[in-house]
């Protein structure tokens, strides 16, 4: 009797840890991701939910939609955007101590549509030639390449003159679209979203002078309702074979990871 009382309940307590083992492997883990990261995370996503069958949610935004989501109080299990925009949810306790993570970093680049001619942009000069002698330009201008090309064309004393020219898009993926089917002349963003779109050609990456780049950072939610999934996939996007996918799609190394 003392042996069939002592089985039973450890019979129970290995049942109970599969049937939670299965719940954890089942988790569904939302993501908030920036645009600019969707080449990547498209060819990982998948692989990563095979190998631990977790189903990942993903949002894709710009910069100034993906603010107003987390300082709305929108839930979130893992967030992947600019290292500025983590580190102000950070902040303001929106996410888990412990969990910054950063993970690549994509310089901003300029597209024309396929077979068209390509603007020289080697230079400073060149590239305010370039801008001013297009005849319309398009960006999405709450996206981090909007933000930094306000500065630009401030910079360059142009600002009225890209008024006047610029086609505003509401998703980053929408501006090589656009210069694909001929609605804008030039299209900027980051290098991935370019890079990995058809119907347009690379003209090249911003002059040195004017260059910045996102630096792509991932946190845990503080509210996050599957943190251990979320804590599991920053692992796996950092496992050499996930790091040389990222990469091979025209990725830098964050610079904590130089």
């Amino acid at each position: 009797m003392k042996l069939r009382s002592f089985v039973a309940p450890a019979i129970t307590g290995i049942v109970l840890s599969l049937t939670q083992g299965i719940a954890v492997e089942a988790a569904e883990v939302k993501v908030i991701a920036g645009g600019a990261f969707a080449p990547a995370l498209r060819e990982l996503g998948p692989q990563f939910e095979r190998t631990t069958g977790h189903k990942l949610v993903i949002q894709y935004g710009i910069l100034g939609t993906i603010k107003q989501q987390i300082e709305g109080g929108e839930e979130f299990d893992l967030v992947i955007v600019p290292a500025a925009l983590l580190d102000g949810a950070a902040k303001q306790g929106k996410i888990a101590a412990g969990t910054r993570t950063e993970i690549a970093r994509v310089g901003m680049a300029v597209a024309a549509r396929a077979g068209s001619p390509k603007p020289d942009i080697s230079s400073v000069d060149a590239f305010k030639g370039a801008l001013l002698g297009a005849k319309s330009v398009t960006f999405p201008p709450e996206g981090a390449v909007g933000v930094h090309l306000a500065k630009v064309f401030d910079r360059l004393g142009i600002v009225e003159e890209m008024k006047a020219k610029t086609k505003p898009q509401k998703n980053i993926e929408h501006v090589p679209q656009a210069v694909a089917a001929g609605e804008a002349e030039l299209g900027f963003a980051p290098s991935t979203v370019l890079v990995s779109a058809g119907g347009v050609e690379l003209v090249g990456p911003f002059p040195p002078e004017l260059q910045t780049y996102i630096v792509f950072t991932m946190g845990v939610g503080s509210a996050a309702r599957q943190p251990d999934a979320a804590k599991a996939l920053i692992n796996y996007l950092t496992t050499p074979d996930a790091v040389a996918v990222i990469r091979a799609k025209g990725f830098e190394p964050a610079p904590s990871r130089q």
